[in-house]
This record gives C-alpha cells, sequence and structure tokens, in this order.
C-alpha cells in the first residue's frame, strides 16, 4: 500500500527533476532559510548557459533581494545581452558553493570535502525599470559588505547605461550539503594512515585605507565589525 505523498511545507521550494540528485539525494534541501543563508554568505557565484551551442560557465557577483537574485556586468556582456534580446530570456543554471572542511580517509577513495552549496535553475531576465535596477545595484554593493551601499556615491546616469542587470527568480532551488567525518570501510579502520577532518573558516584581515581618503575620513563601523 502506497502511503499519502508528503506535502512540502510554506517555507521550502518544491523539488523539482533538475532539483533532486541522482547522487546522495538525502544531502539534497530545500527549505528556503537555509538557501537564503548559504546565498547570503557567499560573495561569488559561477552562472551557467549556452553560448553558440557551447556550454559557458562565468564567475560573478550576485546580491539577493527576497525571492530574486541580481547579476551585473557590462551592457556589452553576451550573457546580459542575451538575456535582453531572447524571449522570454536567457535559461541558465547558478550555483553557489562553501567548503567548510578538508575530509582525509584512510582511502583515496573516501576522501572528500564538507560543503554547502546551492543550485537555481531559471531563466535570467533583463532588468530594464530604472528602480528595480537601482534596487538590484545597491543589493549586489551591500552583499559585499552589508551597509556599503549608504555610504558609497550611487550610480550616475552614464555608470546605468553602462551596466546592465539580470534578474533570476528563486524558484527551481535546492541545496546541498556534506557534514561530519570519514566514512572508512571498516577493514580500513586498522589502517596506519591519519584520517580526520580540516575544518577551513572564512576570515577578514584589518581593512587597508586608501592613500587618497579625504581628510577625516575614518573607518566606517559596518567595516570594524565585519567578519564578527
Amino acid at each position: 500500500m502506497q502511503g499519502t505523498p508528503r506535502q512540502q511545507p510554506v517555507d521550502t521550494y518544491p523539488p523539482t527533476e533538475r532539483t533532486v540528485p541522482t547522487r546522495s539525494p538525502h544531502r539534497a534541501a530545500y527549505d528556503k532559510a537555509l538557501v537564503h543563508a548559504i546565498l547570503d554568505e557567499g560573495y561569488v557565484c559561477h552562472l551557467g548557459f549556452v553560448r553558440d551551442g557551447a556550454p559557458v560557465v562565468l564567475p560573478t557577483l550576485y546580491g539577493r533581494v527576497g525571492e530574486r537574485l541580481y547579476v551585473h556586468g557590462s551592457t556589452g556582456s553576451r550573457p546580459l545581452r542575451a538575456a535582453g534580446q531572447a524571449d522570454p530570456g536567457l535559461p541558465v543554471c547558478l550555483t553557489v558553493t562553501h567548503v567548510d572542511g578538508l575530509v582525509l580517509a584512510r582511502s583515496a577513495f573516501h576522501h572528500s570535502v564538507n560543503y554547502r552549496s546551492v543550485v537555481v535553475h531559471g531563466t535570467a531576465r533583463d532588468v530594464t525599470d530604472p528602480e528595480e535596477k537601482r534596487r538590484a545595484l545597491d543589493a549586489l554593493v551591500d552583499h559585499v559588505v552589508p551597509g556599503r551601499a549608504a555610504d558609497s556615491r550611487p550610480a550616475n546616469k552614464k555608470e546605468l547605461a553602462a551596466t546592465a542587470v539580470i534578474r533570476l527568480d528563486l524558484d527551481e532551488v535546492s541545496a546541498k550539503l556534506r557534514t561530519g567525518g570519514v566514512n572508512d570501510e571498516p577493514e580500513d579502520l586498522a589502517l596506519p594512515h591519519w584520517a580526520g577532518v580540516v575544518p577551513l573558516r572564512k576570515g577578514y584581515d584589518a581593512p587597508l585605507a586608501d592613500p587618497h581618503l579625504a581628510p577625516g575620513t575614518e573607518l566606517p563601523g559596518y567595516l570594524t565589525s565585519l567578519g564578527r
């Protein structure tokens, strides 16, 4: 007798054929708060798309506003041009990954890493509304350092005209994580090889001031507290 399918809570993304991994599906997660946290902690995403029949993957900065991701670049950038020219947009796959630890096993086969990742499938669309474009650019700046957008000169008309922004809705999304220790075979446990996890952590050094700072300019509080 088949059981009743479990309903997805409202705070999760519904799994799809593309977001359910074929390998280690037990590591997949669809919780929105978890996905947002992984995205918000990162700096660089990888944007994949097809250009002239061949796959292309580009590293780039991104920003999140609610259930949307924004990516910016030059108006001459091919993927950003394609997002504006294609109807209804440019099919893309966007990924963000954090490596949290190196997992060193007794056997070469079982070496791994502890990680947190997010994969987003969808259609990227050109942002043409001026107000949305400004909000997106503020989000991109604040994603690098929260509070920075209000502490910098906003883009002028010339800069806005030279900048393209695309948005990607968070509809078809999954997270995938590996945590824990070594998964060695029982017969390998007695081998004389060190095994365990080497944790990795992100850190910040003291900010280095530009030599041309205006007199009296002090280090802002959002930088002194960065990384705490």
